[in-house]
């Protein structure tokens, strides 16, 4: 992949609400008591109201201003009439607190770390799929996801998906390291001290958790975004032992890739994108045993929409097999329409970002919000929520 500009998804390095997908199978959220459960999706569309403003990350909604070669906004706007004004945010916590202070977004895309405190919030509106044609070929297993849907109801569409995966440079590991423990078992980690590069959010304690469902089952571990007080404190003390092993950690993919560059960096959290951009016969990455965490973004339609129908247009194009494709390999992330990867420009697009490889996708816990329901099905205990998990995450960091 070609990228002459800088798209940081420094998205994930704030993040203000984590959300789950069970690896073990799909099931939709439950509201918490909030009334979404009442919210219905429209029935029809009218005409077009010839606007739509977009809220999105870095690189989502390109119309040539970034790059005049880059731009799959302008033919949207030419098929359907509805003129595009789009504003990029850096993190999810910034994206929250726009859409909850302003009517000013009809769409946003939103990581799975926000999807379920926009729906509790009231602040998106659930979808009529059958007004989506390009729904239908989106892959099966991003749909009806605890991340997009609440009570049986779809409130986001997929727009591409992405792993959590082991980096490593391969001056340090002559062979492939296949668990975590590299990074957070003490002995083995402590070797590493200082050269090892974690992310920097509170959804970072989700890698963790994960890490001890494997090793620790008698915690009781089953969802790694469901984490009750003692769960918690658990994953925060593993985390803070980590801690000082840790030499950066990292919002911003692009220093990541200067850590290992630098030598700075000799195992870390990184994504497929950054390892793209480096020189693989020096560094390597893997998909460790006990899985990993990742994201599935979704288009969602604000509640507070005037412009439903060039609302409901933009979704379906943007998931479209072509336009998905540009904005995905644009980006860095596998595409959700199981037909972009005919229209990729580059003929290993897809299999490098494993598209549609289900094997590979059902190791990955997409974020998700931890709630104080637990997304693990769990109905005799209270879960820690979003605020819980920053408030550990300060902890951790000290």
């Amino acid at each position: 992949m070609n990228r002459k500009h800088t798209i940081s998804r420094i998205a994930a390095a704030v993040f203000a609400a984590a959300t789950i997908v069970s690896v073990a199978g799909c099931g939709a959220a439950s509201a918490s008591g909030n009334g979404v459960s009442s919210a219905k999706a429209v029935d029809k569309l009218g005409k077009a109201e010839g606007q739509v403003s977009i809220l999105a990350w870095p690189g989502y909604a390109e119309d040539g201003s970034n790059d005049p070669n880059v731009d799959w906004v302008s033919k949207f706007e030419q098929d359907t009439g509805c003129q595009v004004t789009s504003k990029t945010y850096g993190t999810s916590d910034e994206a929250y607190n726009l859409i909850k202070t302003s009517d000013k977004y009809d769409v946003v895309a939103a990581s799975g770390d926000l999807t379920l405190r926009l729906i509790n919030g009231g602040l998106v509106q659930p979808l009529n799929t059958g007004l989506i044609p390009s729904y239908k070929n989106v892959y099966s297993f991003l749909k009806n996801r605890d991340f997009n849907t609440v009570d049986g109801k779809t409130y986001g569409v997929p727009h591409g998906y992405g792993a959590n995966m082991l980096m490593y440079s391969k001056s340090t590991f002559s062979e492939a390291p296949t668990s975590w423990d590299v990074m957070f078992d003490t002995a083995k980690a402590s070797q590493y001290k200082g050269k090892i590069d974690a992310y920097d959010s509170p959804i970072y304690i989700a890698d963790a958790a994960i890490y001890l469902m494997k090793h620790k089952p008698e915690l009781g571990i089953k969802n790694p975004y469901a984490l009750d007080k003692d769960q918690l404190k658990a994953a925060t003390d593993l985390l803070k032992e980590q801690n000082v092993n840790v030499g950066e950690y990292w919002s911003d993919y692009l220093k990541l890739i200067q850590s290992f560059q630098s030598g700075d960096a000799e195992v870390g959290v990184g994504w497929q994108v950054a390892y793209n951009q480096l020189d693989s016969s020096k560094y390597g990455i893997a998909m460790p045993q006990e899985g990993v965490t990742g994201w599935s973004d979704s288009w969602m339609i604000s509640s507070k929409t005037k412009n439903t129908t060039c609302a409901y247009k933009w979704l379906d194009y943007i998931d479209s097999p072509e336009a998905n494709a540009q904005a995905t390999e644009y980006f860095g992330e596998a595409p959700a329409n199981s037909e972009a990867c005919k229209f990729a420009t580059d003929k290993d697009f897809c299999t490098k970002y494993h598209a549609g490889d289900e094997a590979y996708e059902k190791q990955i816990w997409y974020w998700t919000t931890p709630i104080s329901d637990c997304l693990d099905g769990r109905k005799n205990v209270k879960c820690t929520d979003y605020t819980e998990w920053t408030k550990a995450w300060q902890e951790i960091k000290g």
